[in-house]
C-alpha cells in the first residue's frame, strides 16, 4: 500500500483551490466541469502530485492520501444518496476527491446508477440495511471487482471518507496475495464465466430471495476471470454477480475455489475522515464490514466516484463522448 500525508499547509493549499473554484462555479455540476477540474489539479502541492503520479506508473495496488480536508461543519450523513443528490451535500468534498483522483484517471459514471452522477454517496439507508448495494448495512458486501460486468469498468475506484466513528473496514483482497493451482489458473484464464450488472444499477429484473432466477434475465458478458499478462494477470470476480456457463462443472468449481483464496487474503483498510483510497479495480476486490446503524446523522459517510486511464476506451465502446455509460 503507497501512502502519502499532506501537511497541513499542502492541506490548506487544496482547500483553498476547492474554495476557488466552487465560488467561480456556482452551480454544482461536476459532469460539465471535469475538464476544468483535471486542469485545476495542476495547481495541488507538486509533493502529492509527484506521489499520485509514481503511484500510478508502479501500479500501486492500494493508493492512500491522508489529511484531506474535510468541513469542521460537516452536515449530518444524509439518510440516501437521493436525499444528499437533493440537498448538494458535501460538494466541497466531491470536489477534492476529483481533483486527487484526476491525477490518476478520468472521473466516470453510470446513467442508470444513482441518477447518472458522478460522485456518488455512500451511506446506510433504512429499509437496505440487507441489500447487496453500498446502501446497506448489516449485510457484509462481498470482495468484489466494482462494476465486474462491463469491459469498460473503472481502473480505480476512489473511496474518501468523510466520516467513520465505527471504524468500519473495507475489505481488500490482493490478486498478489494468491497463488491458484495450475489447472484451476488455466480455467479462470478461459472465458467460461458469465458476469451481470450488481443491484446497484436500475436494472430489471430485480432479483431477490423470492426471485432468485432473476439474475439469469439480465444482460451480462462472457468472458475470463484471469486475463492479460500470464505472468501477472489482472483480475474480475463477484461472488454475487459471477457464475460460470451453465453446465461447466469445472469452471464452477475453479470460480468457488479463487472466491475462497481471495476471501481468505482479504485485509481490513479502515478510513478516517479525511483520508481518500484509490483501489486498483484491475488487482484488488474490495467489500465493506457490518455495521449497525444509527440514523441519527452520525453514521459513515464516503464518497465514491470511479476512475478510467484513458477515457476514449469509453468513448468508442459506448459510440458517444459522454463520462455516462449506459
Amino acid at each position: 500500500m503507497a501512502r502519502y500525508v499532506l501537511s497541513d499547509d499542502e492541506k490548506n493549499i487544496l482547500a483553498g483551490i476547492a474554495d476557488e473554484f466552487l465560488a467561480s462555479h456556482p452551480v454544482w455540476d461536476p459532469l460539465e466541469y471535469a475538464d476544468d477540474i483535471r486542469v485545476e489539479a495542476e495547481r495541488m502541492p507538486e509533493g502529492v502530485r509527484r506521489f499520485l503520479v509514481a503511484s500510478r506508473g508502479a501500479e500501486d495496488a492500494v493508493i492512500v492520501v491522508a489529511n484531506l480536508p474535510v468541513a469542521a461543519d460537516l452536515v449530518p450523513t444524509p439518510p440516501s444518496w437521493q436525499v444528499a443528490e437533493k440537498e448538494g451535500a458535501a460538494i466541497r468534498e466531491e470536489l477534492v476527491l476529483l481533483l486527487i483522483g484526476s491525477v490518476l484517471g478520468d472521473a466516470f459514471g453510470w446513467a442508470n446508477q444513482q441518477n447518472g452522477r458522478l460522485v456518488h454517496d455512500v451511506c446506510p439507508s433504512k429499509g437496505q440495511e440487507n441489500s447487496l448495494t453500498s446502501a446497506s448495512s448489516q449485510q457484509q458486501l462481498t470482495l468484489h471487482t466494482e462494476d465486474v460486468f462491463h469491459a469498460c469498468r473503472g481502473d480505480y475506484v476512489a473511496l474518501m471518507c468523510l466520516r467513520n466513528p465505527d471504524a468500519v473496514g473495507t475489505t481488500v483482497a490482493l490478486l498478489d496475495s494468491v497463488e491458484f493451482d495450475e489447472p484451476v489458473r488455466q480455467v479462470l484464464h478461459e472465458d467460461r464465466f458469465r458476469f451481470f450488472p450488481d443491484d446497484s444499477h436500475n436494472v430489471v429484473p430485480q432479483h431477490s430471495a423470492e426471485n432468485p432466477s432473476a439474475l439469469e434475465e439480465r444482460p451480462h458478458e462472457v468472458a475470463s476471470v484471469l486475463f492479460g499478462p500470464q505472468e501477472a494477470p489482472y483480475l474480475r470476480i463477484d461472488a454475487d454477480f459471477t457464475s460460470a456457463v451453465p453446465g461447466d462443472a469445472t469452471a464452477e468449481r475453479a470460480l468457488n475455489e479463487a472466491a475462497e483464496a481471495l476471501a481468505a487474503a482479504a485485509e481490513r483498510l479502515v478510513l478516517s475522515p479525511g483520508e481518500a483510497a484509490f483501489i486498483d479495480n484491475y488487482r484488488v476486490i474490495h467489500g465493506r464490514d457490518t455495521f449497525t446503524p444509527r440514523y441519527d446523522g452520525t453514521d459513515r459517510w464516503l464518497k465514491r466516484t470511479s476512475l478510467v486511464r484513458d477515457l476514449r476506451r469509453t468513448y468508442v465502446r459506448t459510440e458517444s463522448r459522454s463520462r455516462l455509460l449506459g
